[in-house]
């Protein structure tokens, strides 16, 4: 059956259903979805607990605080999904860190129970490129647009395999160190390693499919990278360049290779990397950019990512 009332509270959803036509059907959105600029005017059904404007640090520890009393990332509008009355969810998996997830969405809708809504709730909780196309594909045959589906993801994997084709016989790879949150350090996770490889680099830390990790200052040190990509969950350019003024103040840090010779960089986490929807893509490319600037043309330069 055809969803005609979609409500994705997740931007990679938002962003999967945008991306198969189907951006008519949707009909609210959660307070991080905002691309592409049109959905902008649909309700906002879901806001976050953690303080925008906060430091990065405050952020973490604010997160470190919810997790503690058990309390979830987002406060969902369950009356706004009552009034909207969609047929379709979409949320985040139940190891989501940011957005809603299956389980606060079914404590929301059981507040405001009425005849006839029973809406359909999908769970998108990918930590591999591999399983990006597996929830394209869900999506897809949730709204009844199958076939969109498949020629989306051949689009999708065909510039991934332009990236790969490219690549795969480099014999020397950069080291690449990408810093998934700043303070604490943290090493990106999930599909990020992996993305490093097809872009012809050598990841040193975190590992595919697995989240983001601690990444301590010494072994920072240690390991002395070729290059650095700075990528905060979450933030844009301008937002990582301010929050990275603190990390250029330690001696540590102005003694690492990539600092001196002009290879660290800031990566787009707010409109790229953060976001397990098409898009990632664009992430994988602007990574072969960065790692590798013989081979492929600075396109998303200024836009999905600086130098620092």
């Amino acid at each position: 059956m055809r969803a005609n009332r979609i409500v994705s509270l997740l931007p990679g959803g938002t962003e999967i259903v945008c991306a198969l036509g189907c951006a008519a059907q949707l009909k609210g959105r959660s307070h991080q979805c905002d691309f592409p600029p049109e959905i902008r005017a649909l309700p906002v059904c879901a806001s976050s607990r953690l303080p925008r404007e906060a430091s990065i640090a405050e952020m973490d520890r604010e997160a470190c605080s919810l997790r503690q009393f058990g309390l979830p990332h987002c406060v969902i509008d369950a009356e706004r999904l009552r009034q909207i009355r969609p047929d379709l969810i979409l949320t985040e998996g139940p190891g989501g860190l940011r957005g809603a997830t299956q389980s606060d969405v079914e404590q929301a809708l059981a507040r405001v129970r009425s005849a006839g809504f029973h809406p359909k709730i999908i769970s998108l909780s990918p930590v591999r490129m591999a399983d990006l196309w597996q929830d394209i594909q869900t999506v897809a045959d949730a709204i009844g647009v199958a076939e969109r589906g498949r020629d989306l993801l051949l689009a999708l994997k065909g510039r991934v395999v332009d990236v790969i084709q490219r690549t795969c016989l480099i014999k020397r790879r950069p080291a690449v160190v990408c810093l998934g949150w700043l303070d604490p350090l943290m090493a990106a996770g999930h599909w990020v390693p992996e993305m490093v490889d097809f872009a012809g680099g050598r990841n040193l830390f975190g590992q595919a499919g697995q989240p983001s990790t601690r990444l301590e200052w010494e072994l920072l040190c240690q390991s002395d990278p070729d290059i650095i990509v700075l990528m905060p969950c979450g933030f844009d350019l301008a937002r990582i360049r301010r929050e990275a003024a603190e990390l250029v103040e330690r001696p540590e840090w102005r003694n690492l290779r990539a600092v001196k010779t002009g290879k660290v960089f800031l990566a787009d986490a707010n409109s790229y990397f953060s976001r397990p929807g098409p898009r990632l893509v664009d992430s994988l490319e602007i990574l072969a950019e960065i790692v590798q600037p013989l081979l492929f043309r600075p396109s998303h330069n200024g836009n999905g990512w600086q130098k620092l």
